[in-house]
């Protein structure tokens, strides 16, 4: 059975006398090639039938392509605020990917009109930023704004990476974003890697070396 996110954790915050509530999610974390990628959404959580009006928001890896690009809409016309943040493959090789996922976070807040006064964030903690935040594990399966957030930064990301497919053919971003399938790695093998791969990721790492 799937899990649903809710509207709690943000109910909870807005009765506290947060209004502006901004739920955080990445995409491409895992990715051998391409920008990891971050949302930002803030719901207008006093809004009668939000949660109906976002009935199907839910973990992006739990949706079809078609499903997510249906809602990517639909969260865009429902929220208060919507931020992307992008941090590209080189800064990751240079920060390291955890630090470059809290960039491309601290880069979606600053897009949000109005700011955010409290922050829900999947699984990560952002020690740089001075809003009230929690880090919630598996939070986009719990919480309908990182849940939101979760599909924009994938939406986002998965078309970043159908214009790098064809920017550097060949190596299917289109098909697999940049993941480590079959196919990606027998491209890596013939065409040696790309100038949007991430070279210290370990499998494109090891093809330098060959």
């Amino acid at each position: 059975m799937v899990q649903e996110p809710d509207l709690r954790e943000e109910i909870a915050l807005y009765t506290k006398g947060y209004h502006h509530i901004a739920g955080l999610d990445e995409a491409g974390r895992g990715s051998w090639a391409g920008p990891v990628v971050a949302g930002a959404v803030i719901l207008p959580v006093d809004q009668p039938n939000l949660a109906q009006h976002l009935e199907g928001v839910r973990d992006s890896k739990q949706l079809t392509p078609r499903q997510r690009d249906h809602l990517y809409e639909v969260i865009r016309c429902a929220a208060l605020a919507v931020g992307v943040g992008i941090v590209p493959p080189d800064m990751i090789d240079e920060l390291g990917i955890v630090p470059a996922t809290r960039q491309a976070m601290r880069l979606a807040i600053a897009q949000l009109n109005p700011l955010p006064d409290f922050l829900l964030v999947d699984y990560l903690h952002l020690p740089e930023v001075s809003i009230p935040q929690k880090s919630i594990t598996n939070g986009d399966a719990l919480s309908l704004s990182i849940a939101a957030a979760s599909i924009i930064a994938k939406v986002t990301r998965d078309r970043w990476m159908v214009q790098l497919d064809n920017r550097y053919p060949g190596y299917g971003f289109a098909q697999h974003k940049g993941y480590g399938t079959r196919q990606h790695r027998e491209a890596l093998a013939r065409l040696g890697p790309s100038p949007v791969h991430r070279l210290s990721y370990a499998p494109v790492r090891l093809m330098l070396q060959k």
